[in-house]
């Protein structure tokens, strides 16, 4: 796993932490701080925190069907990094909608692939 896509997993999975636990982000990343963070997965959390409501904003127009806050929480965080990446990282739309996929891929379902896909096509083509 390279090192950019280790710090990813480890910013979805303290997000996913997050969400599930009713805490903030941040307040997830320092949970973690004594195994070390990564910078670049310190820069995901911090960016997706500080940007939620725009993130879930985006995510909410392009799931016409579905509210943000009921979607899966492994795919909402997936979609929110990889939106913020989109919006802010020296990544492609297509590598960010690429990991993003993948992450979920490993981690929920088959059909959350092609939702997730279909979500952030649509983010990226807004």
């Amino acid at each position: 796993m390279g090192n950019r896509r280790g710090a990813r997993r480890r910013a979805l999975q303290i997000i996913y932490e997050a969400d599930i636990s009713g805490i903030t982000p941040l307040e997830a990343l320092e949970r973690h701080a004594a195994d070390g963070i990564d910078p670049f997965t310190r820069e995901l959390v911090t960016g997706v925190q500080d940007e939620m409501p725009q993130l879930d904003e985006k995510l909410q127009a392009a799931a016409t069907d579905w509210k943000v806050a009921r979607m899966a929480a492994v795919d909402r965080a997936a979609m929110r990094i990889a939106c913020w990446e989109m919006m802010h990282g020296d990544v492609s739309e297509a590598v960010a909608i690429s990991e993003a996929m993948e992450a979920v891929r490993e981690l929920s379902t088959e059909d959350s692939v092609a939702f997730v896909n279909g979500v952030l096509g649509q983010v990226a083509r807004s």
